[in-house]
């Protein structure tokens, strides 16, 4: 063979490993499967089938979410077109309607439960034999939290000393739960409406347990394993449109720092970049409402500013840009601001 030949080759086997192992996975976050309850939260049968159909026809390789987790966790590549499906609350329609869409494509997917309210017999919620029957499908039981508080929250004169001690027992009593009922326990733990802070990331991480939030963004060697991104694939992001475009993302390599919880206003994002495959010109960022301001502080260095004030409650910074080696896909991060009374 000749080193002509051996060059191209080398170069042909290059190419498909960085088109095959591009680290790159998105989650996909669900709650009901509904045509009768609020839509803000909701998506109907037809959509969710056109969901997993489009997955199936444009071949997405559907994984259990901990395939995604542990790649993380050991930097082991990651194939891209890789997707997980998850749920969150348990609903009874996610017995009902959700499942047997699921089986009928034979996908795996996590359902993120509260137990207390299971064990509390809520009627809106799955029971645990029904638990049971779809973990025997398929289906992996995850944790969030004993019964949807915000776990971030301190009580009226409560120390940390003693918010820690009362998340660690709620996050540890709701792993053995399911653990009994189960059989199965990954210590994952899903927070509660996406919210969390820099304490309960610490405690999370202490416990040896994996935060997973609500905000969007892909999942890469980078992701930091207390605030796992997940797109929300319901309600007005159930567009196929869209979605599409979110499912195909990338994700940015990056240190960031800013606190989630906060009583400013207009919060600073500031992130710092450990690679790159954009161009600084095509970095653009959303804020619900308002304009952002982005400055870049160095080459690899940036600040993301809300013009205006947010208003209290949840609100996001969502970053994308396009990719220059990746034609047609968006690097795609978002972070979760929550402005405190």
């Amino acid at each position: 063979m000749t080193s002509k030949k051996v060059f191209h080759l080398f170069i042909g086997l290059w190419l498909i490993c960085y088109f095959s192992f591009a680290n790159a996975a998105v989650i996909l976050q669900y709650h009901h499967v509904s045509e009768t309850l609020p839509r803000v939260t909701s998506l109907s049968e037809n959509e969710f089938s056109a969901h997993l159909s489009y997955l199936k026809d444009n071949n997405y390789s559907v994984v259990p979410l901990q395939h995604i987790i542990e790649a993380v966790k050991e930097q082991k590549s990651i194939p891209d077109k890789t997707v997980a499906l998850t749920f969150d609350d348990g609903f009874i329609n996610n017995f009902t309607q959700a499942a047997p869409i699921l089986k009928r494509f034979n996908y795996p997917y996590t359902i993120f439960v509260n137990p207390q309210l299971i064990d509390e017999g809520k009627s809106y919620v799955m029971t645990w034999p029904q638990l049971k029957a779809l973990a025997k499908e398929g289906a992996y039981i995850a944790n969030h939290s004993a019964k949807h508080d915000y776990l971030h929250i301190r009580e009226d004169n409560e120390s940390l000393a003693q918010w820690r001690e009362r998340i660690r027992n709620d996050i540890t009593h709701s792993e053995q739960r399911i653990k009994q009922e189960i059989g199965h326990n990954f210590k994952y733990v899903a927070y509660p409406y996406g919210e969390f802070n820099r304490e309960l990331q610490t405690l999370v991480k202490e416990l040896g347990y994996v935060g997973i939030g609500q905000h969007s963004g892909a999942v890469g060697l980078s992701t930091d394993l207390t605030r796992v991104p997940r797109f929300p694939a319901s309600g007005i992001y159930a567009n196929l449109d869209t979605l599409k475009t979110k499912i195909a993302s990338l994700p940015f390599s990056f240190n960031l720092k800013a606190q989630s919880v906060t009583t400013n206003t207009t919060p600073v994002l500031r992130l710092t970049f450990t690679e790159k495959d954009f161009n600084n010109s095509q970095f653009n960022c959303f804020i619900s409402g308002n304009t952002a301001k982005i400055t870049w502080q160095s080459e690899n260095e940036v600040t993301v500013q809300s013009e205006g004030e947010l208003n209290k409650g949840r609100s996001r910074y969502n970053c994308t840009a396009p990719s220059k080696s990746k034609a047609g896909r968006f690097y795609w991060l978002s972070h979760p601001f929550v402005i405190a009374k």
